[in-house]
């Protein structure tokens, strides 16, 4: 069957309605717009994540449903360019707000989490060379800022 199962890494976008323990970079603007503390939990807010838009998500399924290929797996998700630790976001989201972020520690991580997610879409470009991320993280930041400061993702 011509089919393909994608293996996200972090998806967001304006519209994502993250929350404390998932959606990270939605759910820190948000707390950021709105003046809430941001829980860290573990590793010392270190851990990174790649992060992709939907938008970009959406042009690999278009390009997938005009080239598929038979039982594929595929990683998504921002690769090497789109990366950003807790604390990284933090400094990302006060440049595009202005407003300094609040946040508290919480020593013991979240059960299951891991330290660092980076997809490799090495695959994924090799078979399809026309697709590729379209949305830089600084473009993530500034349109999931735009949606929160403008209410439409409360």
């Amino acid at each position: 069957m011509k089919t393909c199962c994608l293996r996200g890494g972090c998806l967001t976008g304006p519209n994502h309605s993250g929350v404390e323990l998932h959606g990270f970079l939605s759910y820190l603007v948000k707390c950021n717009v709105q003046g809430k503390r941001y829980r860290v939990f573990g590793y010392k807010g270190k851990q990174v994540r790649d992060n992709i838009h939907s938008l970009d998500v959406a042009r690999f399924i278009h390009a997938f449903s005009q080239n598929p290929r038979c039982g594929e797996v595929y990683n998504i998700g921002g690769g090497r360019a789109n990366i950003v630790s807790i604390l990284e976001a933090f400094e990302r989201a006060a440049a595009v707000t202005g407003r300094k972020m609040e946040y508290e520690y919480v020593e013991q991580n979240r059960a299951g989490d891991h330290i660092c997610y980076i997809s490799d879409l090495t695959k994924i470009l090799a078979r399809y060379p026309g697709w590729g991320i379209t949305k830089t993280l600084d473009c993530v930041f500034e349109e999931i800022y735009l949606a929160q400061r403008n209410g439409s993702n409360n």
